[in-house]
């Protein structure tokens, strides 16, 4: 006899959200190799280094300490001065311990910042390609994001044209990502300073994706707080901070919403993880930061190896990745199907990457997302390989 699940069924908003597709590369990525395939691994935005000792010892002595018990919902307030301190650091920024709260991952960061600003029926402006879990979280709260198509013209980005033209009555704001996934393209201090005033003259919300903040290669990475205090701010120990498994992230938000977001942070989380709290405290030591100012330059060498080899193979990569680790490559000289060529790709050459369908949906069935979160010498074997296949 069938499940009550199995006659009733998901809810309506489950039924919407589309599956993760690099997931699902990584699933049979790992069992392939566990079958004993050699398998280069492109797919997934998860830097290859292990968290830095120094994160790792101070996690340990918390763990050695008793740090298992549930910390404020906002977040240790350790953590968010040290936070307090990055940001002047950092971009020479007043930003008050008061106005950070810390969050399970960036992920947790979104799921609250949708639950705070959007209504039912309201929606975010975003870049189609971008990061497809955005428009996800808005589902669940009966909102939803707002697609908008973008280029090489634009570096991908939202530009103050593309806000004015696609605004709608329920657009309750926008949402930009810089260095964003998976393009890797930067928003400079000018352009956000248009885009704030553009989103502000509309009365709109503006919510910035920060996460690959510390990986810029070859232009300045500047905060939106620079240019806009009242921006909400996502950012994240995964990236950077080579912290993924931890599951520890932050935002930045006005005064005023900070009481909310510890209201809906008591019923959705109770609190982060205590133990990985203070572990990140050891992310701004000095010693830390040299080891992942190390990593970053790894980082950048092989962006500068794969970016032309790639080119050279025949795919387009008309704008240069300034940050992050992806490389979003033009692929319809090979396919005009790229979920079927990355499952080509893997089952028949041991090559992991991600179709461009997962983040979004113009012009993605021609796209592959490239992630260089490998080494080097992993990097010149797919180069190989795929030289091989397509020449």
């Amino acid at each position: 006899m069938p499940s009550v699940f199995e006659r009733r069924g998901s809810a309506a908003r489950v039924r919407d959200i589309e599956p993760f597709r690099v997931v699902e590369i990584l699933t049979r990525a790992t069992e392939l190799a566990a079958a004993g395939r050699d398998i280069v691994h492109m797919a997934a935005g998860e830097p290859d280094f292990a968290t830095a000792p120094p994160i790792v010892e101070a996690g340990r002595a918390a763990l050695a300490a008793g740090a298992t018990y549930y910390s404020q919902p906002a977040g240790l307030p350790a953590l968010r001065e040290a936070l307090s301190r990055y940001y002047q650091d950092e971009y020479g920024l007043d930003i008050p311990p008061s106005r950070i709260v810390v969050t399970p991952g960036a992920s947790g960061a979104l799921l609250l910042l949708s639950s705070l600003l959007l209504n039912p029926g309201e929606s975010l402006l975003m870049s189609d390609p971008g990061y497809p879990c955005n428009r996800h979280f808005l589902r669940l709260v009966e909102a939803r994001g707002q697609l908008v198509p973008t280029g090489p013209e634009t570096r991908y980005q939202l530009t103050p044209e593309l806000l004015a033209q696609y605004w709608q009555p329920h657009t309750a704001g926008a949402l930009l990502a810089s260095p964003a996934n998976p393009t890797g393209s930067v928003l400079s201090r000018e352009e956000l300073a248009a885009l704030s005033a553009a989103t502000r003259e509309r009365n709109g919300y503006l919510l910035v994706d920060e996460l690959y903040h510390g990986l810029g290669y070859d232009v300045a990475t500047p905060s939106v707080l620079e240019v806009d205090p009242d921006a909400f701010v996502i950012n994240s120990f995964s990236k950077y901070f080579g912290m993924t498994g931890w599951r520890l992230g932050w935002l930045v938000a006005p005064e005023a919403a900070v009481p909310e977001l510890e209201k809906l942070s008591q019923n959705l989380f109770i609190s982060m993880s205590t133990m990985g709290q203070y572990a990140a405290l050891a992310c701004f030591e000095p010693a830390t930061r040299a080891i992942l100012d190390e990593r970053r330059e790894l980082f950048r060498q092989r962006r500068d190896f794969l970016l032309p080899a790639l080119q050279d193979i025949g795919f387009e990569v008309p704008c240069t990745p300034q940050g992050a680790f992806y490389i979003y490559a033009n692929a319809s000289r090979f396919t005009d199907d790229s979920q079927a060529f990355c499952r080509q790709l893997l089952e028949d050459h041991g090559l992991a990457l991600t179709p461009g369908l997962d983040f979004g949906h113009y012009r993605a069935s021609e796209h592959l997302r490239f992630s260089y979160t490998t080494g080097l010498e992993r990097l010149e074997v797919a180069v190989e390989r795929l030289a091989k296949v397509l020449s």
